[in-house]
């Protein structure tokens, strides 16, 4: 059930002040890695910095911020946690006519669109265009009629706020409410509304866009898709996108494809509009494949040809630095990481190697293992390597499959 009103939709927060310093591990458009590292340098210093702790002596004092500051800091929270403010700054877009749109104001208004059911099946490109000729009207008064029966339509409706009810000839009647759309197919003919449409509440709130407009982005939406086909069938659709309006940012976003295609595209060259694929599919491979070691096997597969060894290396490394859980909580998951660092080892792929570990170190959790001897005589099964003789930490070499040692969650390449 949707909610009644604007008020209880999730809306963007307002702009940022300006001069606000984001971090460059977290700018880009990602909106799916933990840690939006997309090289293999950003990997290095994300895990170099969190091997150790910062020694911050010599660091001058900062003076604590005033109770002036404290308080304009509170009236930005509270401006910003405004539902109220969110919806204004949505209607002020909405008001301008079309032509006046900014491209800021057709991103709130794309922000907000998305949400509602009318808009879900519809591409990027298309959603934008629709923002970009969209008319506001609003209806002050309950039982007021819309669309009579019969009347000739000429544009498609989108429900803002409140909710109107159809009055069909047959004398069935059906209510819309807010997300909801009637009005006009995408076509160009002559059509006409079959019943009567009018307002149940006051306060009705519409977005209107043309007959013309209506058909004219809806059907050019073809030219801006690209099908890829593999034996007759369509494995994956890409989208075009603009990011800017000077065309300096365009290209092919992948928007679905098999979950093959998704893999395969791993290590194709992405466009410069889908600079975060790798990211975005670590983070959601787990809702369409049934196991990470579809991907890991490939990887594995791919790793022996020389062309795309770096390609399939940059992978594992993102994979490892923004999601270690997926090996250290999965015994296969954790073998096949020992393969790969074996695969570098043999192709003496050292600075890739050294990436790895440090990697490793810095997202492995701290565990405590109890282990159980039968007696003092009994056998551990598991062997240790390292000490002050030989310059490094104590590490687990060995732990044999099966063993009381393996149960624990003992596993080679722990440091004890």
């Amino acid at each position: 059930q949707l909610p009644a009103d604007l008020s209880k939709m999730h809306l963007p927060d307002p702009p940022q002040p300006q001069g606000t310093h984001v971090p460059s591990s977290h700018s880009g458009c990602s909106i799916a890695s933990d840690s939006g590292s997309s090289s293999l340098s950003d990997i290095y210093q994300a895990t170099e910095s969190e091997m150790g702790d910062v020694d911050l002596t010599g660091l001058p004092e900062a003076p604590v911020d005033s109770e002036d500051e404290e308080e304009e800091e509170d009236e930005d929270i509270d401006r910003t946690s405004d539902p109220l403010l969110g919806r204004d700054v949505v209607r002020e877009c909405l008001e301008k006519e079309p032509a006046d749109k900014t491209d800021d104001d057709i991103e709130q208004l794309l922000e907000f669109m998305h949400q509602l059911p009318a808009f879900a099946n519809m591409t990027m490109s298309v959603r934008r265009e629709l923002c970009s000729v969209m008319i506001f009207e609003v209806v002050e008064q309950a039982g007021a009629i819309i669309l009579e029966d019969g009347q000739e339509l000429d544009s498609w409706y989108v429900i803002l706020n409140g909710t109107v009810e159809i009055s069909y000839p047959d004398g069935k009647s059906e209510s819309l409410c807010m997300g909801n759309s009637f009005g006009i197919t995408p076509s160009l003919d002559k059509q006409y509304m079959s019943g009567v449409v009018r307002t149940k509440v006051d306060d009705c709130q519409f977005v209107c866009i043309a007959q013309q407009d209506y058909w004219r982005i809806l059907n050019h939406v073809e030219k801006n898709t690209h099908k890829v086909e593999e034996e007759g069938e369509i494995v994956m659709v890409k989208e075009h996108r603009e990011l800017d309006r000077s065309g300096t940012r365009k290209g092919h976003i992948v928007i679905k494809a098999t979950p093959e295609r998704l893999i395969m595209h791993l290590i194709e060259e992405h466009s410069i509009v889908d600079p975060t694929y790798i990211e975005d599919f670590l983070l959601t491979y787990r809702t369409f494949l049934t196991s990470p070691l579809e991907v890991g096997n490939k990887l594995l597969e791919w790793f022996t040809v020389d062309s795309l060894r770096d390609k399939v290396t940059r992978v594992v490394l993102l994979w490892v630095n923004n999601h270690f859980n997926d090996f250290e909580g999965d015994p296969a998951m954790t073998r096949f990481l020992e393969e790969f660092e074996k695969n570098l080892e043999d192709s003496k792929m050292k600075g890739h190697l050294r990436l790895l570990n440090i990697a490793c170190a810095a997202k492995a959790k701290w565990r405590q293992i109890t282990l159980q001897k039968p007696s003092r005589d009994s056998p551990l099964f598991f062997s240790l390597l390292g000490g002050s003789d030989k310059g490094f930490g104590i590490f687990v070499e060995t732990v044999e499959m099966g063993s009381k040692a393996a149960e624990a969650g003992l596993k080679r390449g722990d440091q004890v």
